[in-house]
C-alpha cells in the first residue's frame, strides 16, 4: 500500500480517493487464505463439499466444522474466519426460525441469503466495528428449485450453478468452466467437486480432512458419514 493511503486503511467508514473500502478488502483477503470450499447444483439438490485443511494428526476432526445446517431445507459452507461464521450462521437461524413461526412456511433461500448479507452490510457501514471476514457459500432447495448463492464479506450475493470460495478458488473455477454441465447427477456433481478439491490443494484427498453436505428436493439438508465420504474419495482414487 502507497503511503498516502494509509490513513484510508484505518476506518471501515471511510472511502479512499479512488472508491475503496481497505478493510473490505481485507476481509476478502481473510476469505482468500481460508479452506478451499466448493459448491454444485444437480439435478434436484445442491452438494457442498470443504477441505478442512488437518494440519496435524493429534487434532480430532471432527472438531473442525465448516458445514452448517441453517434450516431443514438450507446448509451453508464457509472459508474464512470460522468463528465470525459461527456468528452468521446462528444470525440466519434465527431469521428461518422468525419466518416459520410468523407465516407458517419455510423461508425461501433467496430471501435468507438477502436478509443474510443486509446484515454483513451493516458491518462495512458504521465505525467502531469490522466486517466479517468470511464468506458463505449457502445451498437449499426451495418451491422454485435448487439454489448455491455465493456472500462476500461487503455483503454482496451472486447465484451460481457452481462456485467456489477460498484458496485455490482460481484453479476450482477452471476445472468447472471446462466440465460442469447442467443436470448431472448426484454422483457426477461429487465426484466433479472432489476432482476440482484435488487440483487445487495438489494433495491427496483424505477422507479425514472432506466433508459433504447434501440437500435434495424431497430430502432434508444432512451431512454424509464418513464411510459415504470414503467411498466417494476411493472412486475418485481409481
Amino acid at each position: 500500500m502507497q503511503p498516502g493511503q494509509m490513513a484510508y486503511d484505518r476506518a471501515i467508514t471511510v472511502f479512499s480517493p479512488d472508491g475503496r473500502l481497505f478493510q473490505v478488502e481485507y476481509a476478502r483477503e481473510a476469505v482468500k487464505r481460508g479452506t478451499t470450499t466448493v459448491g454444485l447444483k444437480f439435478g434436484d439438490g445442491v452438494a457442498l463439499i470443504v477441505d478442512k485443511r488437518i494440519a496435524s494428526k493429534l487434532i480430532e476432526s471432527k472438531s473442525i466444522e465448516k458445514i452448517f445446517q441453517i434450516d431443514e431445507h438450507i446448509g451453508c459452507a464457509t472459508s474464512g474466519l470460522v468463528a465470525d461464521a459461527r456468528v452468521l450462521v446462528d444470525h440466519a437461524r434465527v431469521v428461518a426460525q422468525i419466518n416459520k413461526v410468523t407465516y407458517a412456511e419455510r423461508i425461501d433461500i433467496e430471501t435468507l441469503v438477502k436478509r443474510l448479507c443486509d446484515f454483513k452490510q451493516n458491518y462495512t457501514q458504521y465505525g467502531g466495528v469490522r466486517p466479517f471476514g468470511t464468506a458463505l457459500l449457502v445451498a437449499g432447495v426451495d418451491e422454485t428449485g435448487a439454489h448455491l448463492f455465493e456472500t462476500d464479506p461487503s455483503g454482496a450475493l451472486v447465484a451460481y450453478k457452481a462456485g467456489s470460495i477460498g484458496a485455490g478458488k482460481n484453479a476450482i473455477m477452471d476445472v468447472f468452466e471446462e466440465e460442469f454441465e447442467d443436470n448431472m447427477s448426484m454422483d457426477e456433481a461429487i465426484t466433479l467437486g472432489l476432482k476440482a478439491l484435488t487440483k487445487a490443494t495438489e494433495e491427496k484427498l483424505s477422507t479425514k480432512a472432506v466433508e459433504i453436505g447434501l440437500v435434495k428436493e424431497d430430502e432434508n439438508f444432512r451431512k454424509l458419514t464418513d464411510a459415504e465420504v470414503d467411498a466417494y474419495v476411493k472412486k475418485l482414487e481409481s
